[in-house]
């Protein structure tokens, strides 16, 4: 197979033996996959993959066709059209993932949608509905919503119901998160403007929190799920005491084999109707061509886009 490599902190291109799927894993040949914030951080080296998953090749998520079944996988599976979110190994023209981290991509989908959705929507699905218990009629403040996972979030929290606030740092995408569903749309330096929100999506850290955590109402929930701006934030524990806020954090990554299908079995579950239905879609920031994976990086490290980006291998 061929990969991307991270090689001193450079990515280059190398043939590998191709993988094997295991006794309960399928191997998929990869149409497309989407960049992520993690790709970044591992190419310098400040984000390893977990143990088990390819030390040197990034990729979190993958679009492809199960091509390969293990013996003691109990669903027939080969031939279908697939997307997963997976430890790392994803920027290669093959990858062996566990069956049960598998999404079923509607028909009518392609390639370059279903290469962004897996990473972006179980991110937000997870946090929202899995850690924060979001309920219909609910506000629900969404930081950097205009990045992969915001734009995931907001049409998450549209389809079930709850009233998607949007927070960017421009005006640039506040139109297009409407047309998502976005309920209301301000600029970070507004924030301490809107009405109280009773779930709060943090994606940026801690210059989005600090404003935050002042706009809560009663009982509020916070997941915190990125920190780019920040990783230490200053807090009153007094204001969070009086809300009876709640604040936790989430990752997908280190999580075990168990812990990912739980949540992507509720994906499927829940989401994958939604999209098969057309109400979820995957906004396109760009689309680059294996080859150009440097221009691909370059481009996703740099600030104001909207939505993924979106590598392709094949059509």
């Amino acid at each position: 197979m061929l990969c991307v490599v991270i090689n001193n902190g450079n990515l280059e291109m190398f043939d590998r033996p191709n993988p094997k799927s295991g006794p309960t894993g399928v191997v998929v040949t990869v149409h497309s996959f989407g960049l992520n914030a993690a790709d970044l951080m591992q190419r310098k080296g400040l984000y390893p993959a977990p143990a088990g998953w390819p030390a040197d090749v990034p990729g979190m998520e993958l679009a492809g066709v199960v091509t390969s079944v293990g013996p003691d996988v109990p669903e027939p599976l080969l031939g279908r059209r697939v997307c997963a979110l997976v430890g790392g190994g994803a920027q290669a023209t093959q990858c062996a993932v566990p069956w049960e981290h598998l999404i079923f991509i509607p028909d009518h989908v392609t390639w370059e949608q279903a290469g962004g959705f897996a990473e972006a929507f179980t991110t937000a699905f997870d946090a929202l509905v899995l850690q924060a218990q979001m309920k219909p009629g609910e506000r629900v403040l969404i930081s950097g919503a205009a990045g992969g996972v915001g734009t995931a979030a907001v049409q998450i929290a549209h389809a079930m119901g709850a009233h998607a606030v949007t927070v960017t740092r421009t005006k640039e995408h506040h139109e297009k998160l409407r047309q998502l569903g976005a309920s209301e749309t301000v600029l970070s330096d507004d924030l301490d403007t809107i009405e109280p929100v009773d779930v709060v999506l943090e994606l940026v850290g801690a210059a989005n929190l600090t404003k935050a955590q002042f706009v809560l109402a009663p009982f509020a929930r916070v997941v915190v799920i990125g920190v780019g701006s920040g990783a230490k934030a200053e807090l009153d524990l007094l204001n969070i005491m009086q809300k009876r806020a709640t604040i936790t954090g989430s990752t997908m990554r280190s999580r075990s084999r168990a812990e990912k299908a739980a949540v992507i079995a509720q994906v499927n579950e829940s989401l994958v109707p939604l999209w098969n239905e057309g109400r979820l879609r995957v906004p396109s920031a760009g689309r680059f061509n294996f080859e150009d994976i440097n221009r691909a990086y370059n481009f996703f490290a740099q600030p104001g886009k909207f939505g993924k980006v979106i590598v392709s291998i094949r059509e």
